[in-house]
């Protein structure tokens, strides 16, 4: 459990306060008393870039730049938090953020701000490398994903991604005499694991879900698979948020889920969109 208590007005919660160039001490404005009254629900900082190594579910650590948001929250009787200290809690970890480390992150961040609560996100980019479904040319695949976590009066810990796809409109197909517009589309989710589950098992259950999947690298073979695996496995925006939701509901290791699916229309104006949530 995070200290609760409150260092003396004016004086640094590192102990006795810091001197200048000249030996005056330097007042802590942060820690002082604030008469307002109101406590802040979250404070902190937002985009920071940061190094980081990722562990990976197939390989070892991977090294990525995150952009975090670090926040606690602020008792009524402070003025301000102490922006350093975020950082100085991100640098001690060695980059590594994960399951395992982000727990030790947050309870850091609460002792050394004196919270009861510490809140973190961090969004990435993972690659993985995919091989084209028939001449299994190999390229990197680029995913943006992410981590939100709470620590203290409250636990919480979900991953979220976004994942591209290939869809094919079951209505034009079915009116058309020849062809079928399809689009890309991008599933965004926010999940709740319970159990080990990977980053890229998510990955895994959202592609099978699609039309067809996306490849870095095709050649004309797997150009003439995809094309016609899509339009052999029409999904509209609505058969795409079921569909992902069906493959959340078989999977134990998800406890909850937000499923949001959008469609680049190729011969609209506009998106097509659909949302789903769900609590098991």
């Amino acid at each position: 459990m995070a200290s609760t208590m409150n260092p003396p007005t004016g004086i640094s919660s590192e102990g006795n306060p810091p001197k200048g160039i000249d030996g005056t001490p330097l007042v802590d404005i942060q820690s002082s008393q604030d008469e307002r009254n109101i406590a802040i629900d979250k404070v902190g900082v937002k985009k920071v870039k940061y190094p980081i190594q990722v562990r990976e579910r197939d390989n070892g650590p991977q090294h990525s730049v995150g952009t975090f948001t670090l926040t606690v929250d602020l008792p009524k009787e402070f003025k301000g938090t102490h922006m350093s200290r975020f950082l100085e809690v991100l640098a001690e970890h060695n980059n590594d953020v994960s399951v395992e480390t982000i727990p030790d992150i947050l309870t850091k961040l609460r002792d050394r701000l004196h919270a009861d609560t510490a809140h973190l996100e961090v969004d990435f980019t993972l690659f993985r490398g995919k091989a084209a479904p028939v001449t299994k040319k190999v390229g990197m695949m680029g995913y943006e994903v992410g981590f939100i976590a709470a620590g203290g009066k409250l636990n919480e810990f979900w991953l979220r991604l976004v994942v591209p796809i290939t869809t094919l409109c079951p209505c034009s197909k079915e009116i058309s005499s020849f062809g079928a517009h399809n689009q890309r589309g991008y599933v965004s989710v926010k999940v709740k694991p319970q159990g080990k589950l990977w980053l890229e098992d998510v990955i895994d259950m959202i592609e099978s879900a699609g039309s067809a999947q996306l490849y870095p690298v095709l050649k004309r073979p797997d150009e003439k698979f995809v094309t016609e695996q899509a339009y052999s496995n029409p999904r509209f925006v609505e058969d795409m948020v079921r569909e992902v939701a069906l493959a959340f509901d078989r999977e134990d290791r998800v406890a909850a889920y937000e499923i949001e699916v959008e469609n680049h229309e190729s011969i609209h104006d506009h998106n097509a969109y659909a949302y789903l949530a769900r609590v098991k």
